[in-house]
């Protein structure tokens, strides 16, 4: 019985879609229970990543097998990145509207984002290859990673860093906001854009469409300020 069991579990570990599966089940338990809740401590991101950990582990699954049996999500990842434009397109003459007090908000946000993080980092006694890798901290994974290599940071860890200030960022974001009394759709989507990127951009969302549009906007302008900007800056530093 016990191996009929191991048999059985192994075919459907060998199915094609098991981990696609598996992902996004675990995901929608997980927005299922903050939208039950509104738990800070229960974001979707942060369980559904303990939960398919616990998972993996349990099951004796290496991380590389994994990867494989994602690879539909990594190759749609794109094109859903891409489709953060739509709130923006619906709000784009609400966007022309407040263009320069934007603009403006995005390089000095983006700009205290980045230099408080590398100043903390310092502070705490960090060594210059972390000071460079926690740079990038608040761009999406793929360009932080980019841009971490090349000014002489690990890839590897820029994406860990990324993780964990998106996920810090969703999960706080808009109750500290609104605390501080920033109510306003567009203010508090740039501010979670800036910070906490696509994490934060997907939190906005869930709260209305102008605070999403505003948060894929300043997501998207932080992301190709940093990638532009930094390399240059750290070059002239050096």
């Amino acid at each position: 019985m016990n191996l009929e069991w191991h048999a059985a579990l192994d075919a459907v570990i060998k199915h094609p879609l098991f981990f696609v599966a598996l992902t996004l089940g675990i995901y929608q338990l997980a927005v299922a229970a903050y939208d039950k809740t509104r738990w800070i401590i229960l974001q979707p991101l942060l369980i559904s990543m303990v939960v398919l950990i616990s998972v993996l582990l349990a099951l004796d699954i290496d991380y590389a097998e994994y990867k494989q049996g994602t690879q539909l999500l990594t190759m749609i990842l794109g094109p859903a990145t891409v489709a953060l434009a739509v709130p923006l397109y619906l709000n784009v003459r609400r966007v022309r509207q407040v263009l320069w007090p934007t603009l403006l908000t995005l390089f000095i946000g983006g700009l205290f984002a980045t230099v408080l993080g590398v100043a903390l980092a310092w502070f705490l006694g960090a060594e210059p290859m972390i000071l460079k890798t926690i740079a990038p901290k608040s761009v999406t994974s793929p360009i932080a990673m980019l841009v971490a290599e090349e000014i002489g940071g690990s890839a590897s860890l820029a994406a860990v860093f990324v993780m964990i200030t998106g996920i810090l960022g969703a999960m706080f974001g808009v109750e500290l906001l609104r605390i501080c009394r920033i109510t306003h759709p567009a203010a508090q989507g740039m501010a979670l854009g800036i910070i906490a990127h696509g994490i934060g951009t997907a939190r906005a969302l869930q709260e209305s469409e102008e605070m999403g549009a505003f948060a894929a906007l300043a997501m998207s302008t932080m992301g190709v300020l940093t990638a532009v900007l930094m390399p240059l800056a750290v070059a002239l530093i050096a």
